[in-house]
């Protein structure tokens, strides 16, 4: 079941291989600027509330979103702005 998965996702994007895992057209990007950190911290801490999973990016019991709104979260973090 797994592997049949994993070979329809590949089947559009690469003919050198029969079966992709990762998603294809992620690949590890260099932050220039504190804008666009921000703006990729923005799109992480609301990828559950785009997902229905909560109301608030803090509501997410694993998201840093809670240390970034001053409350208690899993992994203690020091906010960088």
């Amino acid at each position: 079941m797994l592997l049949e998965k994993l070979h329809f996702s590949k089947l559009r994007h690469k003919a050198d291989r029969k079966y992709q895992f990762w998603q294809e057209g992620s690949h590890a990007e260099l932050k220039l600027s504190d804008d666009m950190m921000r703006e990729k911290l923005d799109y992480i801490h609301y990828n559950p509330v785009k997902r229905g999973c909560v109301d608030k990016p803090e509501h997410w019991r694993y998201s840093s979103a809670r240390n970034y709104e001053g409350l208690e979260g899993l992994i203690p973090i020091v906010p960088w702005f």
